[in-house]
């Protein structure tokens, strides 16, 4: 198939293509705008670092990569029962289960970093940065009872007065995103109809069905011209019952 009849087959169904894309677009920005709840995400950032050693040496290569390695431990650590229930119990007012803290934060850490970033999401931002500090201390109180070391340092905290916008809306990227979308899927779609539908719209249809030339072609009459032909008829055959005619008689 050549572009041009690529091109044709898009022509003739450009209504239902725009028809798609307007629907995907208004949809996605009604469902953006109106009825999305905002989602706010707090971070809290600490540093996984052995102290000095008692003989007053500086830290060295070993000890960095030592850290590097309880950081794997640690992830596990903050989300477990044993740290959500000592923040629930310490900080009643958060009005969260240990079980919905432990579902709503992401530890994550870069490759070869000590530093590891705590984030909380809720539709709350003072909610959500609360619970991400109690997190942060609560988990560098324990971590010395449960790992018998004491390495952990909080770098940041969240500031619960900050103006931070939500992180989910984007109606702008979102209606952009819908309208690719919406085109690639509607500009499929007709492609699709095309190939299921086996009818022979045209002299060139059939000469490639049955592989033989066309020699003569039936136009097409249109409504206006089939009005304007019968008008004519009905006008001749008036003026010839009009006709005067001798008679016998005469």
């Amino acid at each position: 198939m050549e572009l041009k009849q690529y091109f044709k087959i898009i022509q003739k169904k450009w209504w239902l293509i725009a028809a798609i894309v307007v629907v995907a677009v208004l949809g996605t920005g009604v469902k953006s705008i109106f009825f999305t709840t905002p989602v706010y995400a707090a971070n809290a950032k600490i540093i996984v670092n052995q102290s000095d050693a008692g003989d007053g040496q500086n830290i060295n290569v070993s000890t960095l990569q030592t850290s590097i390695l309880f950081i794997n431990s640690y992830k596990e650590i903050i989300k477990s029962e044993a740290i959500m229930n000592k923040v629930v119990e310490r900080y009643p007012d958060l009005g969260a289960s240990a079980g919905q803290i432990s579902s709503n934060i992401a530890v994550t850490s870069a490759s070869n970093s000590q530093v590891m970033n705590l984030t909380y999401q809720d539709t709350s931002y003072e909610r959500a940065a609360t619970v991400v500090n109690a997190v942060a201390t609560v988990f560098k109180e324990e971590i010395p009872q449960i790992m018998n070391v004491d390495n952990i340092t909080i770098l940041t905290q969240a500031n619960p007065q900050a103006p931070v916008g939500p992180i989910n809306l984007n109606p702008v990227m979102n209606i952009l995103i819908a309208f690719v979308a919406s085109l690639m899927l509607a500009i499929g779609l007709v492609f699709l109809l095309d190939y299921l539908d086996d009818t022979l719209k045209t002299e060139n249809d059939l000469a490639e069905l049955i592989n033989v030339p066309v020699l003569a072609v039936v136009g097409k009459i249109t409504k206006e011209e089939l009005k304007a032909s019968r008008k004519a008829i009905a006008s001749q055959k008036t003026q010839v019952g009009e006709s005067q005619y001798a008679t016998i008689n005469q």
